[in-house]
């Protein structure tokens, strides 16, 4: 029988962008929404600084209409602060649902009992959940690691904790705190998991490509499939494993110069959506470098990427990189070269980046 959603996901087998801290911005949100991601999460965000309405906090709690499906992601031990954070998130920002954080595995974040720290404590973990639920008038969801510990794991059991409070739907990384994220993720768990829950189970990690997505979906029987570090530069892969999951043959992974144009449109919204363009701009590093990870010839293009300081650079280094293709200058790679001179009128439409 098909486990609903308490929230709209467009399709049967829904995909969704993890919550990733410095990643999962307004921007990439939208620009995955855009490519086939049925629902999107916030990074995670402390209930502290969400209840104490800490500026840089409430900021990245911004969304805009094209985002929806979306869920926010919150973190934190104390019950009570939960409770309010819930509250406010829900009547200033009013998200589809309201997602707690069980699962990052980062020292700073569980030192605190924060994130994956709960899970040493299951009774917590429930006190947590039924506070969340006390804030809100929307569902709450959860995303768990499949324990603490390899002498405290138990995903199943942690699941059906979860369940039993009350979430109506539950993410699982199947790694230990302690793996952090070194040797592989159990799917196995997962489909233990979604075997023995009444409510929908959404798989995550080890996805690296849709074939990945679709591998995990048939494997484990989850409800959905969530994409973290696969969408990273190539949030096409959604569109990608929508299609395998539909049994159509997906679309290959872009030519490069159809790659740099999704750069270059991903760089737009940051532009418009940040308040410093410079710092923005360095940020934005970590993106274009996994923009061009595996394209030939790619370690002077990566250099000089991670080298800018305002967007309005990346458009002359994808050029000249463009333009070096088409010239033969990566004689050894024929097809690279037909690739990059694939640019379309669209393209040469396309508005520039902003000059700061």
């Amino acid at each position: 029988m098909m486990k609903r959603f308490p929230y709209p996901t467009g399709h049967d087998v829904p995909l969704f962008l993890a919550p990733m801290a410095g990643v999962s911005e307004s921007p990439f949100r939208r620009l995955c929404r855009g490519h086939g991601a049925d629902v999107v999460v916030t990074e995670f965000l402390s209930a502290e600084g969400i209840r104490r309405e800490n500026e840089a906090t409430l900021s990245k709690l911004r969304f805009s209409a094209d985002e929806r499906t979306i869920g926010v992601q919150i973190f934190g031990a104390d019950p009570m602060a939960m409770q309010e954070a819930s509250a406010l998130v829900t009547d200033l920002f009013q998200p589809e649902f309201i997602d707690i954080n069980f699962g990052c595995p980062v020292k700073k974040v569980v030192r605190r009992n924060g994130g994956s720290g709960c899970l040493k404590d299951l009774d917590l973990v429930q006190e947590v959940i039924r506070s969340v639920i006390r804030g809100t008038h929307l569902p709450v969801t959860c995303k768990i690691r499949s324990g603490w510990s390899e002498e405290m794991r138990d995903p199943v059991a942690i699941g059906l904790r979860c369940q039993d409070a009350g979430v109506k739907a539950i993410a699982l990384h199947p790694r230990t705190r302690t793996q952090m994220y070194s040797g592989r993720a159990w799917w196995e768990e997962i489909g233990a998991l979604a075997a023995a829950l009444e409510i929908p189970v959404i798989g995550n990690g080890d996805i690296k490509t849709a074939e990945d997505a679709y591998r995990m979906w048939r494997e484990t029987q989850c409800a959905g499939v969530m994409i973290a570090r696969g969408s990273y530069g190539q949030p096409w892969v959604f569109a990608q494993a929508r299609a395998l999951i539909e049994g159509r043959v997906p679309l290959p992974t872009p030519p490069v110069a159809e790659r740099f144009a999704v750069a270059l449109d991903h760089a737009r919204m940051v532009q418009a959506y940040e308040i410093d363009p410079q710092g923005a701009a360095i940020e934005f590093r970590k993106h274009l470098g996994w923009y061009v990870r595996g394209l030939p010839h790619s370690a002077d293009l990566r250099r000089r990427l991670h080298q800018v300081n305002g967007f309005s650079e990346v458009e002359g280094i994808f050029g000249d990189y463009l333009a070096a293709a088409a010239r033969g200058d990566f004689a050894e790679d024929g097809l690279l070269a037909a690739a990059c001179s694939a640019t379309t009128s669209a393209d040469a439409e396309r508005p520039g980046i902003a000059h700061e």
